[in-house]
């Protein structure tokens, strides 16, 4: 098991039958997020993504793009989804692809374990599949279709009718894991969280499990099973192992001790998969289950979830060309509870970019920064003493806002820990509208004063910028630098963040400089 001082979370890894879009977007972010602020409150922190390559819609997509299956998944992930991670500065530590030989080779391995266990059997299977979700369905689960599809059953998710399939498999006894699991839920009530998605998940199992078809004998494309060639795994079987093929299961155990349990963070329309048929597998192996299955909700857009193939599908390069990757992490972040369904609009983008993050962080940095420059000839002034209650009340805010901070984030609330870090902006930029630093200037008798009004800014945007650096890393090293803090603090990314409400950290005498702007205006069209 890993130990408390590592941290180890995992996005779902994303299918590459299509480009991804801001709902793919929203889990990385999420999930870096979490992973830097762990690694910057002293944690061993690991980050893992990655693409799932196999299964029936790939080979059909590729087929009807005229490519192999292995050409698709290649150009997917060159052009489109390991990019993404440089247009939203994710800083993950390892990229696992499922048509890597490490994950082949250790997915055969763990079949076979479970083979040799007795807990996968040849068995027939008929019933309804959904090829965009890649998953059986049961029939209590389909939609009626409307329109085109009139008369026919259809995936709730995709919308477009299912197929009826009848094979011969291999099975996976799920069924004998359902009192394993309740009692998982049980002893470990914060394994499924939000708590409306674990009710869901607990009232699914007590209702009763039935055997998973885990192979498919009429598809070439996916894993073959180790002692029939004639099946491949099934494509979620396989693909819910990599978050162990990746960190070293079958090849390298003392790196995946120090590495596993990890967090599961998923969408919410794949929680089940998480949290009954991962923990399942594991138990079957006699490995640990997951650390948590966090379920965050959809971004909706005109009321519907993110789908490319009903056409309300975004880039998240369409948002980070005007905005910027850290308005892009910061508003998808702020703007919605994180677990629950969030609504996205161009407009409140746009609105929270220019009230939040222009006027709000970015101007009161560079008028800190400007007055400093102009007042004291660029150095950070000595307060000599001169402090009142309202620096006081300053310095509280800071202590708080990161107590409160570091509280929400350890119970996945990032954007109650943003909006408690963002009580700095506020109050910082209510204080120099009560202080009027630019009125103090005026009089050698006020200078005094205006030193402990300017220090006590600028040590809050040293406080803001090692609390925000894991949400906005580009502008908060851009005001790091501008800080000149480094020189005698060291690295942002070395900062402690629960230590970063401290007050009075930014060393008297350092020499600050220019500040561009960290959130250029943008020029409205027409």
């Amino acid at each position: 098991m890993s130990s408390p001082s590592s941290f180890f979370i995992a996005t779902p890894i994303f299918y590459v039958n299509d480009v991804p879009h801001i709902g793919h977007g929203y889990t990385e972010i999420a999930a870096d997020v979490l992973a830097r602020w762990n690694r910057q409150n002293g944690k061993d922190a690991w980050l893992l993504t990655g693409t799932d390559e196999h299964g029936q819609k790939i080979q059909r997509t590729a087929v009807a793009n005229g490519v192999s299956p292995q050409e698709w998944a290649d150009k997917l992930v060159e052009d489109a989804w390991l990019p993404l991670l440089k247009t939203l500065d994710i800083a993950n530590d390892d990229f696992i692809r499922t048509t890597e030989e490490r994950h082949i080779t250790a997915v055969q391995k763990f079949l076979t374990r479970l083979y040799d266990k007795g807990f996968i059997y040849k068995g027939e299977y008929e019933g309804f599949y959904c090829v965009g979700c890649e998953e059986y369905k049961a029939s209590a689960d389909l939609a009626e279709g409307q329109a085109e599809f009139e008369g026919e059953k259809v995936c709730p998710i995709h919308g477009r009718p299912v197929e009826v399939l009848k094979e011969t498999n291999y099975f996976f006894t799920l069924s004998k894991f359902q009192d394993q699991l309740l009692e998982l839920y049980k002893t470990r009530p914060d394994f499924i969280q939000p708590e409306s998605v674990r009710n869901e998940i607990v009232a699914f199992v007590q209702r009763g499990l039935d055997d998973l078809s885990i192979s498919r004998a009429q598809l070439e494309w996916g894993i073959e099973i180790p002692w029939d060639a004639d099946h491949v795994t099934y494509v979620w079987f396989e693909a819910l192992l990599n978050y162990i093929t990746a960190t070293g299961w079958g090849s390298d155990e003392e790196t995946f001790a120090t590495r596993w349990p990890a967090v599961q963070l998923v969408g919410k329309d794949i929680a089940r998969f998480h949290a009954v048929i991962w923990p399942a597998m594991l138990m079957a192996a006699d490995l640990e289950p997951p650390a948590r299955v966090f379920a965050h909700g959809w971004l909706l857009v005109g009321g519907e979830k993110m789908s490319k193939s009903k056409l309300t599908g975004i880039a998240p390069s369409d948002i980070t060309e005007v905005f910027g990757s850290d308005a892009f992490r910061y508003y998808f972040l702020r703007a919605i509870t994180f677990g629950s369904d969030g609504s996205f609009s161009w407009e409140d983008l746009a609105a929270r970019y220019e009230a939040e993050l222009a006027n709000g962080f970015g101007n009161l940095a560079s008028r800190v920064l400007s007055m400093i420059a102009r007042y004291f000839d660029g150095v950070v002034p000595d307060p000599n003493g001169e402090l009142g209650d309202a620096d006081q009340a300053i310095r509280d805010t800071m202590h708080k806002a990161t107590a409160v901070a570091m509280d929400a984030m350890e119970r996945f609330a990032i954007n109650e820990a943003i909006q408690s870090i963002w009580t700095i902006v506020d109050e910082l930029n209510g204080y120099l509208t009560e202080q009027e630093p630019w009125v103090l200037a005026k009089s050698d008798e006020t200078r005094g004063r205006l030193a402990a009004v300017l220090y006590t800014a600028a040590d809050g945007l040293r406080a803001l910028a090692v609390l925000l650096s894991p949400v906005m890393p580009a502008a908060t090293a851009k005001l790091w630098t501008a800080l000149n803090a480094g020189e005698k603090l060291g690295a942002l990314e070395g900062q402690l963040l629960s230590e970063a409400g401290k007050s009075d950290v930014l060393p008297v005498g350092t020499v600050v400089g220019a500040l561009e702007p960290l959130f250029p205006r943008i020029e409205s069209e027409g």
